[in-house]
């Protein structure tokens, strides 16, 4: 597959291309990240062979490219995609995407008596394990699984 014209989905001049997504969570980042609310093009594919995830998701978005903090977003529900910056029908940028070590606004506790379930004020989580994906709000102290969040 050396030549650009012959990939799955079809290439696209300037954009980002979201790939490595595991495949059960490709529509969850297209929530996360609002893309259907966007108006440029945006191509989703879906259980492709992926030798890093077994079935993974790729996401192209035309003239779209996402903010640190849409980034930080993304690592919540898919760390490790990678996300590659589009100039020209080249990549130009290659990123993997890491859970940062503070997640502010993204998470929902999920301790009733947390008082950011109580009072109008933003989430605070310090990922105190990467690896397994723990997660400790800054209030109350309580610990979560990254992958069992709830997202604000």
């Amino acid at each position: 597959m050396n030549n650009k014209k012959e990939r799955l989905v079809a290439a696209i001049e300037n954009g980002t291309v979201i790939d490595h997504i595991p495949a059960d969570k490709t529509f969850q980042v297209v929530n996360l990240l609002g893309l259907q609310d966007i108006k440029s093009p945006v191509t989703i594919g879906f259980n492709y062979t992926s030798n890093k995830v077994g079935k993974k998701g790729i996401i192209k978005v035309t003239d779209k490219f996402f903010t640190n903090d849409e980034i930080s977003r993304l690592s919540v529900v898919a760390p490790k995609v990678v996300l590659n910056i589009i100039r020209d029908y080249d990549v130009v940028e290659k990123k993997t995407v890491d859970t940062p070590d503070e997640l502010r606004g993204i998470v929902k506790c999920n301790n009733p008596k947390c008082i950011t379930n109580n009072e109008p004020m933003e989430t605070v989580f310090h990922v105190v394990d990467k690896e397994q994906g723990t997660l400790k709000c800054h209030y109350c102290d309580k610990e979560q699984d990254i992958n069992k969040v709830e997202l604000v």
